[in-house]
């Protein structure tokens, strides 16, 4: 856990439009945007802007020098497979430099829950069970890729499994922070609901 994973940049002082034209930008990005099975989308700016205060990840963890501009995400139908690249500053830390844990857990269960929801009947549902493996720490100023499957469905139920890497920048290697696996499932009042 001593080692800086790459991908952590030096200078914090970019801008929200410097880090928007790098992700964009980025070949990450630029090869599923051209995959056709891939649908590109940013969430967090479909929120209606009356409740996005309210809303725990386009509210109190998005902004300048948090998750520092609203994620990308790409996305195959029915919860096949989602990614996810965004930014985050160094006031997501506990330890100084240090991006907290107990944020990367809300990245997995953001990121596990868009995926496997999609796979679910109504497309909607509620996280079961969440299972980290911490692998290297994350440093502020990163940018990262977060990848979802959907593993397995029965009825109201989808498992899936994620990670979170760094992004390359500057030509430097990818490093896997960690990893997750999760049970999301469908309430049955939703039939209710419903119908």
């Amino acid at each position: 856990m001593g080692s800086i994973a790459p991908g952590a940049l030096e200078d914090a002082t970019q801008s929200s439009d410097q880090i928007d034209t790098f992700i964009q930008n980025h070949p990450v990005a630029i090869s599923l945007r051209n995959d056709p099975e891939y649908t590109e989308v940013r969430p967090h700016l479909k929120v209606a802007e009356r409740i996005r205060a309210q809303n725990f990840m386009t509210g109190a963890l998005t902004g300048p020098r948090k998750i520092s501009v609203p994620p990308y995400v790409f996305s195959k139908e029915n919860g096949e497979k989602m990614v996810m690249l965004m930014h985050l500053g160094e006031d997501l830390c506990d330890y100084p430099g240090i991006v907290h844990n107990g944020l990367i857990a809300a990245l997995f269960d953001e990121g596990l829950a868009r995926c496997c929801f999609a796979a679910l009947p109504h497309k909607v549902g509620v996280t079961a069970n969440l299972n980290i493996e911490h692998h290297q720490p994350l440093m502020a100023n990163s940018y990262i890729a977060l990848s979802a499957e959907t593993t397995e469905l029965q009825g109201r139920k989808a498992w899936g499994h994620s990670q979170i890497e760094t992004l390359s920048v500057d030509g430097q290697e990818t490093t896997l922070i960690a990893e997750a696996r999760g049970l999301f499932m469908e309430p049955r009042q939703i039939e209710v609901r419903l119908f």
